[in-house]
């Protein structure tokens, strides 16, 4: 049967065409008769047999697995090219540094906090459609604007010469159809324009975690489904980062004269500026469009994420310094040197950035994250390892003092991180927890950024089109989308003896601290406080800045 579907393999596919198929077997069986590689009584056996097929058979794979397999593959690309192996065909063994149980408690992480954040959206828009701008105004055009992107598109357009009545009935015809769904593969009858306005509304995610001391990648999540999104949201997938990206102005002030203790007020801020030519102003607002004239030392700024002292740290320390900080930790994706910078107006993937906060763990060395540790050809032998390639690039002082102040999400008043208090599985043995929220403009995107003494965790969340979004502060910053994944996934991990991680404070100083840092915050109502959101530049002569979502 095999030999037989060479000649054409959908023509005399068993599972599609067993008719052709089983002809198809029996021509092979009647030449290996003439040509005496059968008796006939072999033949006669055989041409009578049924073509039965066991299809139950899936192989013991996750749902990420197939992300795993096209991120080895465009992490062996360079190698493969350089030594000229074929990954697939030349028989080659491929060790990867991912855990299996990490992996399989990513993936449930995953399913069980997008389900619940789909049903969210779901309820949230209603009927209404989601695609609107940053004003909130819907799109009109979206669907015209997606169907003009579809391959097919240029095909209807030469086939019908760009007669707009047969394009516009292709897209608006039913036809039969399987789509993804959170209760199961469903199959259904929508148009081309329905399946672009389901797919649409589907919110999907990014998450890796990585040892630092190692170098190693534990878990990679591209996705939510990879069948109907292999799209990597780890590594091909770039975002605007929000507040995840705001640590490096706290560690470029850090690194250059600041304290976590040295102290800033919460209150309008107003930067001029020049960009390609043109003068700018940048007038960044909090979330709650307040201002509270609060003083506030700069791990409690950077622990409840106000927008205002970032802005003025940004000033003070210049945005050139923030971007070559950004790159020197692992960011390498070109940043804009804007005063915006350090709110994450600039778009970053989920693994640049767990690189780039693994240097904080790592004693201040910026790590080259390795995926596959060893590679054996067919008869086992070793033809390739990999192994940790490491640089030191800030102090291990500053890097320690970056850990403290990531802790201050958990630990200061109105902290960004403080809904991981609601998973009681973490906070066991004086266990300590660090990390950032991030929201982009509008609730376009939110992430969250853990830290642990062993694992560093990035997780991004939001629809692949970024006029798709959520449209407050309580469903779509990142506290409220991606710091429930990494909650339910750390649960996991410490409640598995075998992984190894165990619960702990944060390690205590590698060298002498000669900065100030242990400095208490006051009291008070955490329901004034600000929270992170992103405030874009704008022209001198509008005079307005967008706003959007925290932590």
């Amino acid at each position: 049967m095999l030999v037989g579907m060479l000649k054409a393999t959908s023509t005399y596919n068993p599972v599609n065409n067993p008719k052709h198929a089983l002809e198809r077997r029996n021509t092979v069986l009647s030449q290996m008769l003439k040509n005496g590689y059968l008796k006939k009584e072999e033949y006669d056996e055989n041409v009578q047999q049924p073509i039965d097929l066991d299809l139950s058979y899936t192989g013991n794979e996750g749902q990420g697995d197939s992300y795993l397999r096209e991120a080895v593959e465009r992490w062996l690309k360079k190698w493969c090219h350089d030594n000229d192996y074929d990954l697939y065909n030349d028989g080659l063994k491929i060790y990867t540094t991912i855990d299996p149980k990490m992996q399989q408690y990513a993936e449930e992480a995953v399913a069980e906090k997008m389900k619940m954040l789909q049903n969210r959206f779901n309820d949230l828009w209603g009927k209404k459609n989601p695609w609107r701008d940053l004003d909130g105004k819907e799109i009109v055009d979206f669907v015209k604007k997606a169907e003009e992107h579809l391959p097919i598109y240029q095909l209807l357009q030469k086939k019908y010469h760009n007669d707009t009545i047969p394009i516009k009935k292709y897209f608006e015809e039913k036809k039969r159809m399987k789509v993804f769904t959170w209760k199961g593969e469903r199959d259904t009858t929508l148009s081309s324009d329905d399946s672009i306005k389901y797919y649409a509304r589907l919110l999907n995610t990014g998450m890796m975690t990585i040892e630092p001391s190692t170098g190693k990648i534990k878990d990679w999540v591209g996705g939510i489904n990879f069948k109907y999104f292999n799209y990597d949201h780890v590594n091909q997938s770039k975002r605007q980062a929000g507040s995840t990206f705001k640590p490096f102005a706290y560690l470029t002030a850090l690194d250059n004269g600041f304290t976590p203790c040295d102290k800033f007020t919460d209150q309008f801020v107003s930067i001029k500026y020049t960009d390609e030519g043109r003068q700018q102003v940048w007038e960044p607002k909090n979330a709650s469009f307040k201002f509270t004239g609060r003083e506030m030392s700069l791990r409690w700024a950077m622990g409840a994420s106000v927008n205002s002292i970032t802005a003025q740290l940004t000033e003070k320390v210049g945005w050139d310094k923030i971007v070559e900080y950004a790159h020197k930790c692992g960011i390498e994706s070109p940043l804009k040197s804007v005063p915006s910078v350090s709110l994450g107006s600039n778009d970053v993937s989920v693994y640049e950035m767990v690189r780039a906060y693994s240097t904080f763990l790592n004693k201040g060395k910026k790590i080259d994250p390795l995926l596959v540790t060893k590679i054996t050809d067919q008869d086992g032998n070793t033809v390739a390892e990999f192994d940790l390639k490491s640089e030191q690039v800030i102090s291990p002082e500053t890097a320690w003092l970056m850990l403290y102040m990531f802790r201050g999400g958990m630990e200061e008043p109105g902290g960004t991180s403080q809904a991981l208090w609601e998973y009681p599985g973490l906070w066991k043995k004086n266990n300590q927890i660090g990390g950032k929220t991030g929201t982009s403009s509008a609730y376009v995107d939110g992430w969250y950024m853990g830290i642990t003494k062993d694992l560093v965790t990035g997780i991004w969340v939001g629809a692949d089109d970024r006029s798709v979004h959520f449209n407050s502060s309580e469903t779509g910053e990142g506290s409220h989308t991606a710091l429930p994944i990494f909650g339910a996934f750390m649960q996991k991990v410490y409640a598995d003896p075998k992984l190894g991680y165990t619960y702990g404070p944060f390690p205590k100083p590698w060298v002498k601290i000669t900065k100030q840092y242990d400095c208490p915050s006051p009291n008070i109502d955490t329901d004034s406080l600000t929270n992170d959101s992103l405030a874009l530049p704008i022209d001198t002569n509008k005079i307005k800045a967008d706003t959007a979502g925290g932590g």
